[in-house]
């Protein structure tokens, strides 16, 4: 982890699983491979179809951690009704925006104040948090459906929100550049995408350090999503380079219920599965005397 305090550098990797919650299908993956060692963290949604299922699941499986998946876009609303009638982007059913564009658009650029904005993305962080906490989760982390965090004006409430619930340690949603080069058949658009993302990184690390949160020296795999298979996930294990990073994934098993949901990611999934249970590349791991941890295995920066 990105600590102040840390001299020593050695190979550690947290493999978490997003979506945790998105369908019992996705639950079941997830715990399943966290039994079998091949997943130590997972990241809950708070209001999604299988969310209580989710938990019970987590509370079930003491060798998991588990954070928060905060969901800002293309899911629903934890805040009470009245407070979503205080921000109109919120539809009457409690649905959020569709998307991260819809969602930057509506509270930064049709003439709602800054303020206001910042209010709604701090307080649905909080509720969504607060959600899980009271259900009996010691949560370890946060992180944000689709990396919303990596930008400045949705990163700064979502670290007073955290800091609220208790919470001191938040992905690092950048992927460095050893591990994008590894990464093959990802579209020219995509890795412009990534390459613009870059920008918003040294501001990340300022707000991070400045809030007394603790967090990695990268995500791996973010560009792999819906490509990520286990040549990749061993490749990107054997050039583990000393530090603290985070495997993302997206497990699942594709069953009727992921079928009914919007998303692009359906038979990677099952691919993803097969990813993470290649015991040749967590032997690796291993070997290499990299620790296999979840983001509650270390103490925060303050």
């Amino acid at each position: 982890m990105r600590r102040p305090d840390t001299l020593n550098r050695v190979k550690q990797l947290i493999v978490n699983a997003d979506d945790f919650g998105l369908t019992s299908g996705v639950n079941r993956a997830i715990v399943e491979l966290a039994r079998s060692g091949c997943l130590s963290s997972a990241t809950l949604m708070a209001a999604a179809p299988a969310t209580e299922d989710a938990i019970q699941l987590a509370q079930q499986t003491p060798m998991l951690g588990v954070g928060c998946h905060v969901v800002l876009v293309d899911g629903r609303s934890c805040l009470d009704p009245e407070a979503q009638r205080a921000f109109s982007w919120i539809q009457n059913d409690g649905h959020l925006p569709a998307t991260p564009g819809q969602l930057l658009r509506a509270i930064f650029a049709s003439g709602i104040t800054r303020a206001h904005g910042e209010a709604f993305l701090e307080a649905e962080a909080f509720a969504q948090i607060t959600r899980l906490q009271q259900a009996g989760l010691t949560l370890t982390h946060l992180d944000t459906h689709k990396h919303l965090h990596q930008f400045p004006a949705i990163l700064r409430p979502l670290l007073r929100a955290a800091r609220r619930a208790g919470l001191r340690r938040i992905r690092n949603p950048f992927e460095p550049l050893w591990s994008r080069r590894l990464t093959p058949r990802v579209p020219a658009a995509r890795r412009l995408e990534f390459g613009l993302l870059q920008l918003f990184r040294q501001h990340f690390h300022r707000a991070v350090a400045d809030a007394g949160f603790t967090t990695t020296d990268g995500a791996i795999g973010v560009l792999a999503t819906g490509s990520l298979d286990r040549a990749l996930v061993e490749r990107l294990i054997a050039a583990l380079p000393d530090g603290c990073w985070e495997l993302v994934t997206h497990p699942g098993y594709t069953d009727a219920a992921l079928q009914q949901i919007r998303t692009r990611l359906r038979a990677s999934r099952e691919v993803e599965i097969d990813a993470l249970g290649a015991v040749a590349a967590m032997r690796y791991v291993a070997q290499e005397s990299a620790s296999l941890l979840h983001f509650g295995s270390v103490p925060a920066s303050v």
